[in-house]
């Protein structure tokens, strides 16, 4: 004798490509004469029939779940991937179409589960193709840093980036005092994909700022891969004070809140060659400290190769602000340099425990090289705020 399995509630079937299901209305028991009327109340109601756009164990990813009731309303939908995370999403005005608002993600395994108004449930599963290649990016600022008042949010991806306007769109900045800005993109000094965003001018001090990179289920575009994660960092802008550096007259002056703090000698670049220093709005990227600087390393063959102290990036290509005793006798009278800011050491010590990372060191004056290129550091505060919103992949 053969014992029959009991039928299950849910009932699936293929159609066209999509997971169809069919579940039987819930049911409630009681004790009585009211029962056989109860059920047989609920049998006459209609099964809730559902399909999803995505189906197997294989389904594409970068696309939107989309669920469709056969009859009647959706009241909710749930999807929820394989560690516990929800899309949301939202029914359409008829009532019979849900879509998330994300993509699905690659490599990633979902349930959905959908509620009729009328009370009836169905759930499906799928899972969607794992990436051929994945790509990951790196944020500057860091999380919760606090910055001077030029520094941009920077992206850099592991792999170039393609789909720009679409990857674009999901990257989010909110801001405590609605500051105005835009994305540009640009090729980074280290030759892989960048996007920065600026404000139309340098923060207010205060400003709180948050940049959500909503990328997990975005594809790149060819050569790049897949994103398959969220990114968040959050940046406070510190005090408001920048750097003047006048090359003509040998002055470096730190100004804070309109006013002048100090006024110091120094020496830049010597003119007339690659030693000179680049003029320009530029950002002050990092406090390094003590560093070895050799010269080779910037293309000026075996010119020196010192231990120097408090050394301020400004560029990638080299330039820096920091002490430089053995030019000394020039601080204040001639640029000698080899492309740097010199300062006598408490002068350099001085400013180095002034100035935050992020503060705009504006430098001018006809002994120079040339204007800062806009990948050399940061760059883009010397573009028009025109100009600027052009390199959005959105404009």
């Amino acid at each position: 004798m053969t014992r029959t399995r009991p039928r299950s509630p849910f009932r699936t079937a293929a159609t066209a490509g999509t997971a169809v299901l069919a579940a039987a209305v819930l049911t409630a028991c009681s004790g009585g004469s009211g029962s056989a009327k109860a059920d047989d109340k609920d049998a006459a109601k209609p099964d809730t029939r559902i399909s999803v756009n995505l189906s197997g164990k294989d389904a594409k990813a970068g696309r939107p779940v989309t669920v469709t009731l056969a009859e009647g309303k959706l009241q909710q939908v749930t999807v929820t991937d394989s560690k516990g995370a929800t899309l949301d999403g939202a029914v359409s005005s008829d009532g019979r179409t849900w879509t998330s608002a994300r993509k699905a993600a690659p490599g990633t395994a979902y349930t959905v589960e959908a509620r009729s108004v009328d009370g009836g449930t169905a759930k499906a599963d799928f899972a969607t193709a794992a990436p051929d290649k994945v790509n990951k990016l790196t944020l500057a600022p860091g999380k919760n840093t606090t910055v001077g008042i030029a520094h941009p949010l920077s992206i850099v991806f592991d792999h170039p980036v393609k789909n720009k306007a679409e990857v674009e769109k999901h990257l989010k900045v909110t801001t405590s005092n609605n500051t105005t800005g835009s994305w540009g993109w640009m090729e980074d000094w280290s030759g892989k994909t960048r996007v920065d965003w600026r404000p139309k001018d340098y923060w207010k001090p205060g400003t709180k700022v948050t940049l959500k990179a909503e990328l997990n289920g975005v594809d790149s575009g060819e050569g790049g891969g897949w994103f398959v994660r969220d990114y968040t960092t959050n940046v406070t802008i510190g005090k408001n004070q920048l750097v003047k550096v006048d090359l003509d007259n040998h002055r470096l002056k730190l100004m804070r809140d309109g006013q002048e703090v100090k006024d110091i000698p120094m020496s830049g670049g010597t003119p007339g060659g690659d030693k000179a220093s680049w003029r320009g709005k530029t950002v002050l990227m990092s406090k390094e400290g003590t560093i070895n600087m050799r010269s080779e390393t910037v293309g000026l063959g075996d010119a020196y190769d010192k231990m120097v102290d408090y050394s301020m990036r400004l560029t990638w290509s080299g330039m820096y602000a920091h002490a430089a005793p053995w030019n000394a006798r020039y601080m204040g009278s001639a640029n000698k340099s080899s492309g740097c800011i010199g300062m006598d050491t408490p002068d350099a010590r001085w400013v180095y425990d002034q100035v935050q990372v992020g503060d705009p060191f504006e430098v001018e004056g006809g002994d120079a090289k040339g204007t800062q290129a806009l990948n050399n550091g940061y760059g883009e505060w010397n573009l028009s705020w025109a100009d600027w919103q052009a390199k959005s992949a959105l404009r």
